[in-house]
């Protein structure tokens, strides 16, 4: 198997294009995600996610652009991809009459792993993704979030270096949502790249480092988390709270220069949206004492990946 280019990122499209007959699925993606990257997929069901996950692990061939792995075609090199690369769909087989060790040394074989190593492998992979207990257990017996982790033990079997995870915590209930997500943190850690799409926005903005929004197979967004918040027009919101006279404080407010939009709050707080690249929040503070009212906080406001996600996109599927 040939080496990649050291500087090569773990993923990159470039016009990376779908087309089912007349509808388009991905059109002209260029995308890419670094090594070590816990990278979030975020968009509606039919957004293009998916299609974008099954080009890249080789199951599907793009309609035109082109999609690299560690350097590696996915069309011309799809046997390499596939052995550094660990696939886990949305929605999985198991064969629910074996026992958890037999099913995951069934798919170390398929990976050619010498039967002297897969008995270690196989008590690894259970220890990591917490399932040692079960390792006798029939895969019918086990919970949904068990099955979720067997799934993700079977991806890691051959010790993938770029995990592509389809909705790994879909269905699950909040403990095992929060399981799934303490095993990522740890692979990511132990030098894993891994792509995660999911709709549970709000564990996504804690769990990864850098995220992507696509709607009608169009990237918005790719980037910092971090950096969500500039996709809102004027994102820079903070809340200033004085000691009286609210009502006038929003008129100060409302007079500055850089000042998107300011309303006054139910609680008496009054929340600004400040313009511009670099919003400087201290004009809020200084117009305020200069006008005789006596402040008694400033702070900015979290914009979520949920808000970005509902300003930027439409709602709109393929």
């Amino acid at each position: 198997m040939s080496a990649a280019a050291p500087s090569a990122p773990a993923v990159q499209t470039e016009g990376l294009t779908r087309t089912y007959g007349s509808m388009t699925a991905l059109s002209s993606l260029d995308l890419t995600v670094n090594r070590g990257d816990l990278f979030g997929f975020i968009g509606s069901n039919g957004a293009g996610k998916t299609t974008t996950l099954r080009i890249l692990s080789t199951f599907l061939v793009p309609s035109g652009g082109v999609a690299r792995v560690l350097g590696r075609d996915v069309v011309t090199q799809a046997e390499e991809v596939r052995r550094i690369i660990g696939y886990m769909p949305d929605f999985f087989g198991v064969y629910k009459d074996m026992e958890v060790t037999e099913y995951l040394d069934f798919f170390g074989a398929c990976y050619k792993i010498p039967a002297a190593r897969r008995e270690k492998t196989v008590a690894d992979v259970l220890e990591l993704v917490g399932l040692s207990e079960k390792r006798g257990s029939l895969i019918g017996a086990l919970s949904r979030g068990m099955q979720q982790r067997l799934g993700l033990a079977r991806v890691l079997i051959h010790d993938p270096q770029l995990l592509l995870l389809d909705e790994p915590a879909s269905g699950l209930d909040p403990r095992a949502r929060i399981e799934m997500m303490a095993i990522l943190q740890e692979l990511q850690r132990l030098g894993k790249t891994i792509i995660i799409s999911s709709h549970i926005l709000s564990e996504l903005q804690t769990l990864c480092n850098r995220v992507a929004i696509i709607e009608r197979g169009k990237l918005i967004y790719a980037g910092p988390v971090q950096g969500v918040r500039g996709q809102i027009q004027g994102g820079n919101v903070h809340r200033v709270r004085v000691a009286a006279e609210p009502e006038r404080a929003l008129e100060v407010c409302r007079s500055l220069p850089g000042v998107g939009q300011a309303t006054l709050d139910e609680d008496g707080r009054i929340r600004v949206v400040l313009g511009g690249p670099s919003p400087d929040p201290s004009v809020l503070s200084t117009a305020i004492v200069q006008a005789g009212l006596r402040l008694t906080g400033l702070e900015e406001e979290e914009v979520g990946l949920e808000e970005v996600f509902l300003h930027v996109t439409k709602g709109e599927t393929q």
